[in-house]
């Protein structure tokens, strides 16, 4: 089973710059949208399918600067005898280091002997495909793949339609199955000539005066045409194609009428049957048009679940369902930085594969901010439910996720993230020190920690920076929250009986909410969990905080500012 072992593009599209080296089985491109993961897709498809020619425009060069060449290199491995043949490529052969992931000049010990096919397009948009080896380059040799090798190596490939796959039209996987031996030419030839002869002209009275006046035309110019001229079908124009023969159900029923995704299961169990004949599948948007369930199927059906890969997979997803199904050895995480794009395993990030499964919708994010806990989630929510409705951007505009760093762990989380190559921030309480090693790791690879001053978590600082008729606002939807007795009695608690909650409310009612009071408030909040939940702080963001946003008290809003400015400077 031929295989990818490592593909470096040069200048194409979106992409200045790319060197990757994918596993042999499931290589599932995922991040944010723009990042260049159908354009991979797409150079594989350049560089392997079997095409005589291309057509290329001046957008396909990176900021359009056709003075530099695109260049798609592919390199092979698992070559069977035809490409291993030294009479034909014994100059081209080179080694594959899979330990180091170079290419070495020719094969050797402790390497595996490999074949690099290269794509160059130049200015004059021509497209130029050839074997590249530095023995080759030395004795001034060059040549392509026989077609018969590029076309037993093409990939196969799934879009948005997949019907072509359904029918024996070349290049498609039912071809790949029958090994190219579906000759029916002779076939439809005869089908033709009968199709010509049931033709009967009588069935068509109106063409008669037709027919007669071309006959009286023709005699008087002297035409042969005999007695009297015919409309029967031409010959030459009735073709068929093995695209023409196509599968249809017990009823007659053509298959290119199934729905999306019952044709798009049917193509991926069809390309299992020809993996041995058909080795790499290239998929875009894996989950186009299936339900989660389905596309745990389409998964099983690549043989994504399998210890020994049934053939090589090329796909993107935009779905957390797919991200969660995946190991993290089968994702690959595109991102662009600096003018160059990188593809990393997650698994060579450490032991993610519990931070992928539980926070899948991340890895589909451009930024991401962590909260220490589901507070932190509905402030930021809400806040961003108020913000859009003012005419702001939204969080998601912006191409930002939360994720809940459930309290403890939410180091450890964002630590695992940022390993992954993501943008990552951090909001937290600060009444609790944060883990010194792990607080450092995440500082030095680049994030930011976002926390409330003077030790305070979350309910304290909004008690603490709040107007008076915010937190009154803020009491009431606690009341209805948790049950005027229970707030009531956690009010008790806190003051050791010194205060109630009617003595607060009227007190409020006269003077507005003193330190003390909004001291002893935060603290109840806190400790007893009256605002906890994301729901609840949620509703809280978008109906008290929002609005009173401008009257806040800076060591609130400084913060708040902090998280959605970092988040804004993400998508620039």
């Amino acid at each position: 089973m031929t295989v990818v072992r490592l593909l470096e593009i040069v200048n194409f599209r979106t992409i200045k710059k790319l060197r990757w080296l994918p596993g042999p089985g499931v290589n599932c491109l995922v991040g944010p949208g723009d990042s260049g993961k159908s354009t991979i897709l797409d150079a594989i498809d350049l560089c392997l399918g079997a095409r005589r020619s291309l057509s290329f425009t001046d957008a396909d060069f990176h900021g359009i600067d056709f003075d530099q060449p695109i260049r798609i290199s592919v390199t092979l491995g698992a070559l069977d005898d035809p490409l291993k043949n030294i009479d034909a490529y014994g100059d081209f052969l080179v080694g594959f280091n899979a330990v180091t992931g170079t290419v070495e000049a020719e094969p050797g010990a402790g390497l595996e002997t490999a074949l690099t096919l290269q794509l160059t397009v130049q200015s004059d948009l021509e497209p130029e495909w050839t074997l590249v080896s530095p023995r080759a380059q030395a004795a001034g040799r060059t040549r392509n793949l026989s077609w018969a090798d590029r076309t037993r190596i093409a990939p196969a490939r799934l879009g948005a339609a997949g019907d072509t796959h359904l029918t024996w039209r070349r290049g498609s996987v039912l071809s790949k199955i029958t090994e190219g031996k579906a000759d029916t030419s002779s076939e439809l030839t005869r089908l033709a000539r009968e199709i010509r002869d049931a033709f009967d002209q009588k069935e068509l009275k109106e063409l008669e005066g037709s027919l007669k006046l071309v006959t009286a035309a023709a005699g008087e110019m002297g035409v042969p045409v005999g007695a009297a001229v015919q409309a029967l079908i031409d010959a030459g124009s009735i073709s068929f194609t093995g695209g023409s023969i196509s599968l249809h159900d017990e009823s007659g029923i053509p298959l290119r009428s199934l729905g999306l995704g019952s044709s798009r299961l049917l193509i991926a169990a069809l390309q299992r049957k020809a993996a041995d004949k058909a080795t790499t599948f290239l998929i875009d948007e894996l989950e186009y048009g299936l339900e989660p369930h389905r596309i745990i199927r389409l998964l099983g059906a690549l043989g994504a679940k399998e210890e020994v890969p049934p053939m090589q997979v090329f796909a993107t997803s935009h779905s957390p369902t797919t991200v969660t199904e995946l190991s993290a050895h089968q994702l690959h995480i595109v991102r662009h930085k600096d003018h160059e794009h990188t593809v990393t395993r997650a698994s060579d990030a450490g032991d993610v594969q519990g931070t992928i499964r539980a926070h899948a919708h991340a890895l589909l994010a451009t930024s991401i901010v962590v909260c220490e806990g589901g507070s932190e989630i509905g402030l930021m929510r809400g806040l961003d439910q108020h913000f859009t409705g003012t005419g702001e951007l939204s969080l998601a505009a912006f191409g930002a996720t939360l994720v809940n760093g459930n309290g403890d762990e939410t180091f450890s989380r964002a630590n695992a993230l940022q390993s992954l190559g993501y943008r990552v921030a951090i909001l937290r309480d600060s009444d609790k020190p944060a883990p010194v090693a792990a607080e450092a790791a995440f500082l030095a690879g680049g994030g930011q920690v976002f926390a409330w001053g003077g030790g305070r978590a979350l309910e304290q600082e909004l008690f603490s920076a709040l107007s008076d008729a915010s937190v009154a606002q803020l009491l009431e939807l606690a009341v209805e929250a948790k049950d005027r007795a229970l707030i009531d009695a956690h009010i008790k608690t806190i003051s050791n009986s010194s205060t109630s909650l009617i003595v607060l409310e009227t007190d409020a009612l006269i003077n507005g909410f003193d330190a003390a009071s909004r001291t002893l408030l935060g603290n109840a909040a806190a400790r007893f969990g009256w605002l906890k939940t994301i729901t609840t702080m949620e509703t809280a963001g978008r109906t008290i905080v929002g609005p009173s946003y401008a009257a806040a008290n800076a060591s609130l809003t400084s913060v708040m500012d902090g998280v959605l400015d970092w988040v804004e400077d993400g998508s620039r």
